[in-house]
């Protein structure tokens, strides 16, 4: 009976320690995902000197955003991209809004733009965007 007792007290403190362990992991693959896309803009930028929201012309296999970022096989952030050549100087916006059970993360949406200005939207109160970055 006390062996079922300290399993049980492990499995309490045990269990939510992994879940947030899980959540972490999958916003690393979101920000990669962002930073990518940012290196991929940057490029297309260069030979075009404009920003593009055709993931196909970024070199990804999608034909429209937003495209659903995997690990494993499910998916767990939406990136989208937003582009504003119409300016005197051409910008985009990028986000990965959060899916399925990543959705309980503290960190929300992830942002990055032209500048690299990486930032979160709609993060839990007490939660900074340098915490989640």
């Amino acid at each position: 009976m006390i062996t079922v007792a300290i399993v049980a007290i492990l499995a309490t403190i045990a269990y939510p320690s992994y879940q947030q362990y899980v959540l972490k992991s999958h916003r690393v693959d979101a920000k990669t995902a962002l930073l990518d896309l940012a290196t991929r803009q940057e490029r297309y930028f260069t030979l075009q000197n404009i920003y593009t929201s055709s993931p196909s012309a970024l070199g990804y296999g999608s034909t429209s955003f937003p495209m659903s970022i995997q690990s494993g096989n499910q998916s767990y952030y939406q990136m989208n991209v937003q582009v504003n050549n119409a300016a005197s100087s051409p910008a985009y916006s990028a986000s990965a809004l959060p899916a399925g059970p990543q959705t309980a993360d503290a960190c929300g949406t992830y942002t990055i733009n032209q500048l690299g200005i990486q930032g979160n939207l709609n993060m839990k109160s007490g939660t900074t965007s340098a915490q989640c970055w």
